[in-house]
């Protein structure tokens, strides 16, 4: 499947096959994809978390008011992002990058992010939208269904999966064989509120 009929197949589902798992190799492909998606300075501040303990899923599910896909799903992730990351040995980030990249865009990590806090979060969580996006279009891609959420109880789900300091929940999001064709697309808004052109 191309990327173009991934993005316009691509629907949140709720009903899973329990039975289904995808194999270790389709993961490590799935998360490899993920890995590709963008983020500012290269940083990557997004830390998901591969829920496989039925006990935790099932906790999980608890937390995200009963929500069937939590446990049903074959895989789900719960999407974190570490938003002090900017700080963390930057130069790492760009250890592949020509010596001139380096030497211009490392010394601006910390002048750009140090002391901007609200900038730090917004940061992060815009990571976590690439990163949420990358894996349920590669998700399409590869013939399985996904469903992102953030129906939830946050702090909870913070508490089950041991958050760290300084680390924000983003959202969950399940991965499996649908079982049940989501509704149809429920609408867009027109092109002409959606895209404004040179200024509001």
């Amino acid at each position: 499947m191309d990327a173009i009929q991934a993005i316009r197949e691509r629907r949140a589902v709720k009903h899973f096959d329990p039975n289904h798992r995808l194999t270790a190799d389709e993961i490590k492909l799935l998360l490899d994809v993920a890995a590709q998606a963008p983020s500012s300075f290269n940083i990557q501040h997004w830390r998901i978390v591969n829920v496989t303990d039925p006990l935790l899923r099932a906790q999980l599910r608890d937390a995200a008011y009963d929500q069937a896909q939590v446990t049903d799903a074959s895989l789900l992730f719960v999407v974190c992002t570490d938003i002090k990351a900017w700080e963390k040995d930057p130069q790492r980030y760009w250890t592949h990058a020509p010596k001139e990249a380096q030497d211009i865009l490392v010394p601006w990590i910390n002048p750009f992010y140090a002391g901007k806090e609200q900038l730090q979060r917004d940061e992060a969580m815009r990571s976590v939208g690439l990163i949420l996006q990358t894996l349920m279009i590669g998700a399409k891609a590869m013939g399985y269904d996904s469903c992102p959420m953030i129906g939830f109880d946050i702090e909870k789900v913070g508490q089950l999966v041991n958050l760290p300091e300084n680390y924000a929940v983003g959202a969950m999001l399940v991965v499996g064989k649908g079982i049940k064709p989501a509704w149809p697309k429920p609408g867009f808004i027109p092109m002409s509120e959606m895209v404004v052109e040179n200024h509001f």
